[in-house]
Order: C-alpha cells, then structure tokens, then sequence
C-alpha cells in the first residue's frame, strides 16, 4: 500500500469515526470467510456496517475524533462496526458474537463514551430508533383511539339496547 492509498483510508476511517453513532471494536480471529460474510450482511441488515484495517492507520485516523478513546483497543486482529443509528451496529454485533464464539467483542465508543464489553450489551439492549419511534407513535395514537371508542360506546350500548327490546317484544308476541 502506498503513501497515498494509507491517506485515503485514513481520511475514510475518519469519516467513519466522525459520523457514526457507535463504534464497536472485536478481534475476529479464526473467523472465516463465510463467517465474515455472515457477520457482515447482518450488520447490512439493521443499517451499520464493518471495516477491517491496520491499526496503525486507525489510530491515526482515531486522533480528533469523539471516539479516540477506543486508540487503546486496537491490538491484533480488531474489526469495527459501525452504523448511524446508536444501537444497531451492537446489536449486530452481539448477535454475531452468540452465534459464534470467535468474535470477541473489545469494547467500543458511543460518541465521545468509552463502552467495555458490558457496556457493548447494555446498548445491544436498548431499542432501536425504529423501535423507539413505533413505541412513541403507538403512545400518541392510544389516547384518540380510546376517545372514539368512549364516543362509540354509549351509541353501541342504545343500540343492544335496542335490539333486547325488539327481542323481547318477538318473543312475546
């Protein structure tokens, strides 16, 4: 790799490191090829993504950053996931990890906060904006419905009303 292609991968893991939510970093030694491919098409799936590279060049990249506290780390084999959305790249991650063994996860960054492995989980844990989003709406959309079904209710309510007394009356005719 040339003086060039190291300051472009520099400049793209910056921008990585600038714009993501959560940054989770792992060793992925003896993962395979297939699992790598498995790993990485999970993450596709909730909206991250994972990058390999030098780890010289990450810590470069790292200096300035909100997350440069993950510098520490970046020994062996690391990969990084990494997504917009706060959560998802760790609950890929995680998912990836019980699944197979050889995934370890090291730790990671949310914003300018340091996370363990614990702390990794612990944001595994929490929903996703999606989730977060359909819970609120859910929330908003509650109280109308039960307006309208008190609204409905009493004229449900004169109609079965109704419908015993024509009973009533067929029954004794």
């Amino acid at each position: 790799m040339d003086r060039a292609q190291k300051e472009a991968v520099v400049d793209e893991l910056g921008q990585i490191f600038k714009d993501s939510g959560v940054v989770v970093v792992s060793h992925y030694v003896g993962l395979t090829v297939a699992d790598m491919q498995d790993y990485r098409a999970r993450m596709r799936e909730l909206g991250g993504s994972v990058r390999v590279a030098k780890n010289k060049l990450a810590k470069i990249a790292l200096e300035g950053t909100p997350c440069a506290a993950i510098a520490d780390l970046l020994t062996g084999m690391t990969v990084f996931a990494y997504s917009e959305d706060p959560v998802s790249a760790a609950k890929a991650t995680e998912a990836f990890a019980k699944d197979n063994k050889k995934l370890v996860v090291l730790g990671g960054s949310m914003g300018s906060d340091l996370l363990d492995p614990a702390g990794v989980k612990a944001v595994a844990a929490m929903p996703s904006r999606e989730e977060l989003i359909a819970s609120i709406v859910g929330c908003i959309g509650a109280p109308a419905s039960n307006i309208a079904g008190a609204i409905g209710a009493p004229a449900s309510n004169i109609a079965g009303i109704l419908s015993t007394i024509e009973d009533n009356k067929a029954e004794a005719a």
